[in-house]
């Protein structure tokens, strides 16, 4: 006969795996919330380098034409879907219901992150061969946008995604300290923290193409050189229950798109994040 009958204790409220849960990029775009239509067209106008001119020989001003360029973004429908049993739900630990609805509305913010990851890699203008994080790198990056007539000083709209191997360069730099002193909070309620340092507003991102790699894609921007579509009306966040086949569902759906709209307001910046790793 066992001396003992210990008992198992199973907490009832579920802790929430290691996944990112919020959108990054949401809030360091151009955005147009479309309510009709699968395609929404960003116009970005300029003088096209124009240099002011003298009155011509007959008296006349000379006129010319403004550059203006239509971008076209293509909206796609994206969808998560979880669904369990009725019987799975009511025998499994914790709240089934809660973490279905939950986990569709994280995996929906995510793809948001990687269309927009997608289309700011596409341009062309990068910092050269991939180094560690520097001081003297996010100056680079910096002064190749200025360079390009990007407005710097916008310092609300500059943001900088960097990864985890980036961050852990940067905290050892003594002059990014002073960041831990700026917080900015793009939305109202739970805000994604954001480090103003150096001329941008950084955060990390573990989406980056090459993460923990020797060929990271780091991104660098000013807020106008990306655009994002979304329905915002038409965003659907659901939960129900099939009676038919007895089980529970969830699904978060969105049509949205990004767009690319000016390639010289983004910096690719090569880094080599290969030593921070775990051993």
């Amino acid at each position: 006969m066992a001396s003992t009958a210990f008992q198992t204790q199973y907490r009832q409220e579920y802790v929430a795996g290691f996944e990112q849960r919020a959108t990054y990029f949401r809030a360091s775009c151009t955005t147009e919330a479309v309510i009709k239509g699968n395609t929404a067209v960003f116009c970005v106008s300029d003088s096209g380098s124009a240099e002011a001119v003298t009155r011509g020989v007959n008296g006349l001003i000379p006129a010319r034409a403004d550059d203006l360029t239509q971008n076209t973004c293509t909206l796609q429908e994206w969808h998560d879907k979880p669904r369990r049993t009725k019987f799975d739900i009511f025998g499994s630990q914790g709240d089934g219901k809660r973490i279905l609805q939950e986990g569709s509305v994280k995996v929906l913010n995510r793809k948001i992150d990687d269309l927009m990851i997608a289309e700011l890699s596409t341009a062309t203008n990068d910092t050269g061969a991939a180094q560690t994080m520097t001081l003297n790198l996010v100056a680079t990056a910096q002064g190749i946008l200025g360079i390009n007539d990007v407005d710097i000083e916008e310092q609300d709209n500059m943001f900088f995604a960097v990864s985890p191997a980036a961050m852990a360069y940067l905290i050892q730099i003594k002059e990014f300290a002073s960041a831990d002193y700026v917080d900015v909070k793009p939305f109202n309620g739970p805000a994604i923290k954001m480090k103003r340092w150096a001329g941008f507003n950084f955060f990390v991102s573990n989406r980056l193409s090459g993460r923990t790699t020797a060929t990271e894609k780091l991104l660098a921007w000013h807020r106008d050189a990306i655009g994002w579509a979304m329905d915002t009306a038409g965003m659907e966040v659901l939960a129900g229950y099939n009676e038919e086949d007895s089980y529970y569902w969830a699904r978060a759906s969105g049509f949205m798109g990004a767009k690319l709209l000016q390639n010289s307001g983004v910096v690719v910046v090569n880094h080599n994040g290969s030593a921070i790793v775990a051993s």
